[in-house]
C-alpha cells in the first residue's frame, strides 16, 4: 500500500463557474488532497512536467487529472494524447468531465485511454455529488501501481 504524502488532484477546467463548483465538490467531500486548477491544456502540462509558471512547484505525479475537452490553446484531448504518449503519465487516471454530449468526443476520449468520461450535469446537486464521488474515489481509494 502506497503511503507518503497525499497527492495532488489538478482540475484542468477554463470555465470559472465549473472550476468553483468541482472545487467545492471535492471539498466538500472531506478530501485532504491538495487541488490545483489550471485553466487549459498547456498550464496543464506544464504543470505535470514541472516547467514554465510551475517550474517550482512541490509534489509528486497527480492522483487523478480531471480535464475539460474544450479549452482554450488546447484542447483536453490533446493533453490526453501527450499523456498516454508518455510512459511517466500512460497511467495516470484522467477523468474527462465536459458537457460535451457529442458521441464523438465520448469515442476518441476511450480510444486515447481515458479512465473516466463524465458529463457534467445540469443540475447542481448531482454535479456535487458526482465530483464528490470521483474525488473519493480516484484520491482516496484507487491503487496505481507504483512507478519505477
Amino acid at each position: 500500500m502506497r503511503h507518503g504524502p497525499l497527492r495532488t488532484i489538478l482540475l484542468a477546467e477554463d470555465s470559472p463557474v465549473d472550476a468553483e463548483m468541482t472545487m467545492d465538490a471535492l471539498r466538500d467531500a472531506n478530501l485532504a488532497n491538495p487541488i490545483v486548477h489550471v485553466e487549459d491544456g498547456v498550464d496543464c502540462l506544464d504543470w505535470l512536467y514541472a516547467r514554465g509558471d510551475f517550474a517550482n512547484r512541490p509534489g509528486d505525479d497527480p492522483a487523478v487529472v480531471l480535464l475539460d475537452i474544450k479549452m482554450p490553446r488546447m484542447n483536453g484531448l490533446e493533453v490526453l494524447t501527450q499523456m498516454r504518449a508518455d510512459d511517466r503519465f500512460r497511467r495516470t487516471p484522467v477523468v474527462i468531465l465536459s458537457s460535451s454530449r457529442e458521441e464523438s468526443d465520448l469515442v476518441h476520449s476511450w480510444d486515447l485511454g481515458v479512465n473516466a468520461y463524465v458529463i457534467k450535469p445540469v443540475d447542481v446537486d448531482q454535479f456535487f455529488q458526482a465530483v464528490r464521488t470521483l474525488g473519493q474515489f480516484w484520491g482516496v481509494l484507487n491503487q496505481p501501481p507504483e512507478t519505477e
